[in-house]
């Protein structure tokens, strides 16, 4: 059977191997696998990496024990995302995994922040291909330093030092067990003989919307903050200062407002023609913002990830441009219109209360 294969971002892996249906039941019970081979690996060894990633990104990571998974972010001076990072340490080196069009631009940010550190910085994408799966299937997992390289995604939960925004009764990462293993390249080409289905991408992008987990590649803009898509949840330590864009996170959560929020769109199925990135978000002749990610889920049907801005009524159907068609949309609040400004501030009495 042949494979359709996706644009960016995602080129150069399978959008679909068969029915996509299919695809997503069997990777949400944890028997397939999903190829990520086009991500990149880079390494940290030395013995100053820990304490210097958790020196210039959002999360905590000084003390990462060995196999511990964790994802950071790097932000500009305006606390805008520059980078998403996720993150296992084995004891000897400290693995970054990222989206493939991510991978130069960090690798040569960091090397210019070296200084006089005991940090090696190394470009492994040649060595490990990284397969996505939300079950414990049998691979070759590399394990160079007698630790698995297996990332968990800790977005089933809040992180320590971490905020949830959304206000659901129950989120629905809570059953979220999706990981990514690293294998030796090498070994890539055995999978398609073995007995493990190895499903498109595109299953795994229908799982990911319907747990409302943000993607570098698709929901981060060059205007972006973490508290707009919620991922201060997992990537930010709330009570760690002194990185760069630290200044915007604070001052946003505890005094302000994100600009935008993220929401899903459950979509009008009646058309054929499915949204894709980009396409606008409307509400009366007003485009209130964009459609990051869509797909057909297997239960929910047609649905999206799209960030509008803050002040759109969360009560009010939206419209999404797509192909020529008009395709009522429902909103599911992830980030709320009020999220932020979650310091207790104490209110100064009136003057006129005070002569009294």
């Amino acid at each position: 059977m042949s494979s359709e294969f996706l644009a960016e971002p995602g080129a150069g892996v399978a959008a679909r191997e068969g029915d996509s249906f299919s695809e997503q039941r069997a990777l949400a019970t944890g028997f397939a696998i999903v190829d990520l081979s086009d991500r990149s690996v880079l390494t940290i060894s030395g013995p100053d990496r820990l304490g210097w990633i958790d020196s210039l990104t959002s999360q905590s990571v000084a003390r990462l024990a060995p196999g511990e998974s964790s994802e950071t972010l790097l932000l500009d001076g305006n606390g805008r995302i520059e980078y998403a990072v996720r993150l296992i340490d084995d004891g000897v080196v400290l693995l970054l995994l990222l989206e493939r069009e991510e991978a130069g631009g960090l690798l040569a940010w960091l090397s210019s922040m070296r200084f006089i550190l005991r940090v090696e910085l190394a470009d492994r994408s040649a060595d490990f291909a990284t397969v996505g799966t939300l079950g414990h299937p049998a691979l070759p997992v590399a394990a160079p330093h007698g630790v698995p390289l297996a990332w968990r995604d800790p977005w089933m939960s809040v992180s320590r030092g971490g905020y949830q925004y959304a206000v659901a009764k129950r989120h629905p990462a809570a059953g979220w067990t999706y990981s990514e293993l690293l294998l030796p390249r090498a070994e890539l080409a055995e999978l398609s003989a073995s007995a493990i289905p190895v499903v498109g991408l595109l299953a795994l992008e229908a799982l990911r919307i319907a747990v409302w987990r943000p993607r570098f590649a698709t929901e981060v803009d060059e205007k972006t903050i973490p508290h707009e898509l919620d991922w201060l949840r997992t990537a930010v330590y709330l009570n760690k200062g002194c990185y760069r864009g630290q200044e915007t996170v604070a001052k946003v959560h505890n005094l302000g407002h994100p600009p935008r929020r993220l929401v899903m769109l459950y979509l009008d199925g009646s058309d054929t023609v499915p949204p894709s990135r980009g396409d606008d978000a409307v509400l009366g002749d007003k485009t209130v913002g964009q459609v990051t990610s869509a797909a057909h889920h297997y239960e929910l049907g047609p649905v999206a990830l799209a960030v509008i801005k803050r002040g759109t009524d969360p009560t009010t159907e939206l419209l999404v441009l797509t192909g020529g068609l008009d395709v009522p949309a429902t909103q599911d609040v992830i980030v709320p219109p009020d999220a932020g400004a979650s310091a207790t501030v104490a209110r100064l009495p009136r003057l006129g209360a005070l002569r009294q």
